[in-house]
Parts: structure tokens; C-alpha cells; sequence
């Protein structure tokens, strides 16, 4: 996810920006990227009309991270999708970041940390009562990185999930 490494190349003007319309060319391909690390076949159109009727529905909150990597022009890095939702129990909302993503050869350079942190902001200005994630238990590198941005695992709740089609055999 977002591990520190001499090998990466510096991002420099690095800045995170709520995504809208205007944003798509560049969310799409790492959007793609993220759904191919799940095993998901790649559907750029469907991606642009997923992420568009998120938007259009205030159904989620996606964060796009920009900058430049080794003086270069500036591009789409990463990004973070958060959907709200909300506890019975605390009677708070609770937004679950879902998606985050990082290209991998701009990994280890604060983008996966910003975007978080970006998430965190958005949780405390909404009354929120927190932030959940969850992602595969062999991910080391997105352990580390909800672990080193001050998420713990939950050890009281277990997770499951109930497949209603074969597209859902893909669900995170």
C-alpha cells in the first residue's frame, strides 16, 4: 500500500481533492487498477458509469491524490473511496473506507498516509463516530499502513458476507 522505500521516486506537490465529474479520466485507470488487484475483469466504461452514479447520488466520497514524481507533470497517484453508513449502537455515522488505492511505483511516499488522513478530516467534520476498512488478510501492506495511520483490528466483530449473484464473488 504505502510503504517508505529508497527505490520510489519523491512525489512532490502532492495535494488531495474531493473527485467529481471532471475527474474521471483520471480516477477510471486506477479505479481499473484497484478492481484487477480483486481479480475483477477490466470494464473502463462500467468503472466511469460506477464511479459517475456514486457521485451523482452523493452515494460516496472519493479523494484523488495529484502530484509529480521526480519533476515530472502531474498525475492522478492514488485514491480513497468512503461510503457512509452509520451505528445503531453509538447512533453516529460511520463512513467505511472502502477503496484506497496507491500506484504501485508511487508507493512509499506519503500518498496512501495523505489519502487517509484526508478520510480522517471528512470523519471528524461530519460527527462521525469513526472510520472502518476492511481488505484481504494476506494485504501486509495495507496492515501496515491502517496500523502506522492509528487503526486497530477489531477483534470483537467477525465479518461475513452472503453472495446474491456470481459478480459478487469479487466482494470486498
Amino acid at each position: 500500500m504505502d510503504h517508505q522505500s529508497d527505490s520510489h521516486p519523491a512525489v512532490l506537490g502532492l495535494r488531495i481533492l474531493q473527485a467529481g465529474p471532471d475527474q474521471l479520466d483520471q480516477l477510471v485507470p486506477l479505479f481499473e487498477q484497484y478492481r484487477g488487484y480483486y481479480g475483477a475483469d477490466e470494464n473502463p466504461d462500467a468503472a466511469r458509469a460506477f464511479l459517475r452514479d456514486r457521485m451523482a447520488d452523493l452515494q460516496s466520497v472519493i479523494y484523488l491524490a495529484l502530484g509529480s514524481r521526480d519533476d515530472g507533470p502531474e498525475e492522478a497517484l492514488g485514491f480513497v473511496q468512503l461510503y457512509p453508513g452509520f451505528s445503531s449502537v453509538s447512533m453516529q455515522r460511520v463512513w467505511n473506507l472502502h477503496d484506497i488505492f496507491v500506484l504501485p511505483d508511487a508507493r512509499g511516499a506519503g500518498v496512501g498516509h495523505a489519502l487517509i488522513d484526508k478520510a480522517k478530516h471528512l470523519a471528524e467534520h461530519s460527527d462521525s463516530g469513526g472510520l472502518t476498512t476492511s481488505f484481504r488478510h494476506h494485504n501486509a501492506s495495507a496492515q501496515s499502513l491502517f496500523k502506522s495511520a492509528g487503526f486497530q483490528h477489531d477483534d470483537e466483530f467477525e465479518y461475513y458476507f452472503l453472495a446474491l449473484s456470481d459478480t459478487d464473488r469479487l466482494h470486498r
